[in-house]
């Protein structure tokens, strides 16, 4: 698992002119053994694990255009977070993962429910809320592309990133705190449908249906297809290798793991 070095990034943030461009703000470290916080978001202008380890190599002009994306500030801010909570390391999946490796992005994909399991810390950032309160009543007006609640919980990675974590802490666009999982769990079941019970304390010794767990994800949505059902992968504790351009027949692979794991009937209603 590679993690932001936050001091690093931090830094170099500070001292962008006279930064050393061999420092590593990346590290591979033992998930298990490692206590870092962790990022959930809606993608927008990311910056790639490319772009981050050579940002100093970079010509000024193009370095100047990366620093300038909403995604980078998004690292900034979450690294601020970080530092502010008392964490050396963090993770976040648009610069992590080297997405040019088939095999990294295939193992990270199969990974992520237990890296978001192991964070001590989730930020879940909401980008399109300016209140510097939690949104408890649904508003259409105001999120009228979203059923009346935050994107955040119309996307399909979100919701294991709701569930895996153990401390789950929302922030508005301007990085204001505005709550956490447990205190507003009343609405967050109410947004999502997810029980009480799973929020507070995982999928773990629930007696739950293939169909429930399904339920969940029903009105999701994610770029690729095929992350439709990779999303999913986590939650039912399987593992499959990756097809990007597979298309819906990934859903179909998933279910068949799903089968040879469970002996629920409910997954034929889906």
């Amino acid at each position: 698992m590679k993690l932001l070095d936050v001091k690093a990034v931090l830094d170099r943030e500070i001292g962008i002119q006279q930064s050393d461009p061999e420092r590593e703000v990346l590290k591979e470290l033992d998930a298990g053994a490692t206590q870092y916080a962790i990022l959930s978001h809606r993608w927008g202008t990311e910056v790639s694990y490319k772009e981050m380890t050579g940002l100093m190599r970079m010509e000024e002009r193009k370095r100047d255009e990366v620093r300038q994306r909403t995604g980078y500030q998004k690292i900034i801010e979450s690294c601020k977070q970080a530092l502010k909570d008392d964490y050396k390391w963090l993770w976040i999946d648009t610069c992590c993962i080297d997405k040019r490796s088939s095999s990294e992005l295939s193992e990270a994909i199969n990974s992520m429910y237990r890296w978001y399991q192991n964070a001590q810390v989730c930020y879940a950032y909401l980008s399109d809320v300016d209140e510097r309160t939690f949104p408890t009543e649904q508003d259409n007006s105001k999120f009228d592309k979203s059923n009346g609640w935050p994107e955040w919980f119309t996307r399909g990675w979100a919701l294991q990133e709701l569930i895996a974590p153990k401390q789950v802490e929302f922030f508005n666009k301007d990085w204001v705190f505005i709550g956490n999982k447990q205190r507003f769990a009343p609405t967050l079941q109410t947004i999502t449908g997810i029980p009480r019970e799973v929020l507070a304390g995982g999928l773990a010794g629930k007696r739950l249906s293939v169909a429930q767990i399904m339920s969940w994800a029903a009105n999701r949505k994610t770029t690729r297809v095929e992350d439709r059902a990779y999303s999913l992968m986590g939650l039912f504790g399987v593992n499959m290798p990756m097809l990007y351009g597979e298309g819906k027949k990934a859903f179909q692979r998933l279910q068949l793991e799903i089968i040879r794991e469970y002996s629920d009937q409910s997954i034929f209603a889906w």
